[in-house]
């Protein structure tokens, strides 16, 4: 097999098209250590004590389990000997203060999705990174357009690295023997158009009309005037269904609905939804609240959470469309003005 290039050497390369280029780096090649040490701490699960026992309640009102406490310790320790101002994590109230003067602040989910180990399906690791602004905090109430590199690690049958850096997207894969990532997809691509689409369809009586009408006419297919017949996925998991999307195409999406905690959406907006719309965008995809993109929300609280569509930016411009022809609110989905405003309608 030809020589691979590893993420190392990658970052090294790309050192000098970005400001604080060499300290950039080393924030993304902490991660990534704390990624491969993560890996194999998941792997080994109940063999190393993580039984995924349930502990405190996070920030957002979620059950922390043992392997969230202990991911989040992993990467927080691996962070604080780079050049990183702040640490956001989903884990804790506030951001935590590394190095005040320092260039960067990041945002982390540590473990997404860690309710899905029992069943070995594959978690992962969201981070967000972004420049200092004059101070910590305010940095991360800019919209997401201000970040400067982003992306997730894939904790899975192998582990994968897609890294949104200098405008493109590239992915990696674990090389469990030598410990390094190497490039396996440089500057991915995202269908823009694929007939897929992955969402909860068990809380189709909660959906708001522009999402039930675009699902609808997703799963008449041609048979309902569309031009293709669509395959639905839905894995659970945010990083898994991001990493197919760059594979595959096709979009997923995670809507606000009726009920009184998804309201707003459900995923957090500064370490889920925002660089996981950085990594669509750079490689020729899209992501959206529905009614406005992602990139240019600006989070009013650190844990605020927002609806996510995202994918081909066909299917996403699709979903945006039929919202654009509903007014927002919290509407009666069963009533005929959401009938007649479809795509094919």
């Amino acid at each position: 097999m030809d020589e691979r290039l590893t993420l190392r050497s990658h970052l090294d390369q790309s050192a000098s098209q970005t400001p604080h280029g060499a300290a950039l780096g080393d924030v993304i090649k902490a991660i990534a250590a704390a990624a491969i040490e993560l890996a194999a701490l998941i792997a080994d699960g109940p063999l190393v004590g993580i039984i995924g026992q349930d502990g405190d309640v996070n920030p957002d009102g979620d059950r922390q389990k043992d392997i969230d406490v202990a991911a989040d310790a992993v990467i927080r320790r691996a962070l604080r000997d780079t050049a990183v101002a702040a640490v956001l994590s989903e884990e804790a109230v506030l951001p935590e203060t590394l190095r005040p003067t320092a260039p960067f602040c990041v945002a982390i989910d540590p473990l997404d999705g860690s309710a899905n180990l029992e069943n070995n399906i594959s978690v992962g690791t969201i981070f967000s990174v972004r420049p200092r602004g004059n101070d910590v905090l305010s940095t991360f109430f800019e919209p997401g357009t201000a970040q400067c590199a982003a992306g997730f690690i894939v904790y899975g049958p192998q582990t994968t690295l897609v890294l949104a850096l200098n405008a493109r997207v590239d992915i990696f894969i674990l090389d469990r023997r030598a410990r390094e990532f190497l490039l396996i997809r440089p500057a991915a691509q995202i269908a823009r158009n694929t007939p897929e689409f992955a969402i909860n369809a068990s809380n189709r009586r909660h959906w708001h009309g522009p999402v039930r009408t675009y699902i609808d006419e997703c799963l008449a297919g041609t048979n309902g005037g569309g031009e293709a017949d669509f395959n639905m996925r839905w894995i659970g998991s945010l990083v898994a269904e991001s990493l197919r999307i760059l594979v595959r195409g096709g979009v997923f999406l995670y809507p606000a609905d009726a009920r009184p905690s998804y309201r707003e959406g459900r995923l957090r907006l500064l370490y889920e939804a925002h660089p996981m719309a950085l990594v669509m965008e750079w490689a020729g995809g899209a992501a959206s609240t529905g009614r406005r993109r992602i990139l240019e929300v600006a989070a009013r609280t650190l844990h605020q959470r927002v609806p996510l569509i995202m994918g081909s930016v066909l299917g996403v411009r699709d979903v945006a469309a039929i919202h654009e022809r509903t007014e927002p609110m919290f509407d009666n989905s069963d009533a005929p003005l959401f009938a007649r405003r479809g795509l094919f309608l």
